[in-house]
């Protein structure tokens, strides 16, 4: 009825070999994001598919997980099989005890 289901991963399930994907707006990411990252913006996105690899393993990261699922729902429905939305979002992954860092460097906040 609601189209398929959407992969899912919590954060303590991503390794360090998952490519994580950002979709947050820059201004999210300057604040802070997971070291590693790697920041697309939603809106970005179809003029740089070629970016997110086919590959490996990719989890789409936003501030809670609206965006990022639209994002992997968009991803799945252009070829793309090793995806999934992480569960809470930047939310969860701090509260997690992950690291966040600003652009700068420095510790960084979740928006």
């Amino acid at each position: 009825m609601f189209g398929p289901q959407i992969p899912t991963v919590t954060v303590p399930e991503i390794s360090d070999q998952t490519y994580l994907l950002d979709v947050r707006e820059d201004d999210e990411w300057a604040a802070g994001h997971a070291p590693g990252a790697h920041h697309l913006p939603m809106m970005e996105l179809p003029a740089r598919l070629a970016e997110v690899p086919t590959d490996r393993d990719v989890a789409v990261i936003c501030r809670s997980g609206g965006r990022s699922a639209q994002v992997v729902a968009y991803l799945l429905r252009n070829g793309w099989e090793q995806v999934s939305n992480v569960a809470g979002g930047m939310g969860d992954w701090a509260a997690a005890g992950r690291p966040v860092v600003g652009s700068d460097g420095q510790p960084g906040r979740v928006l």
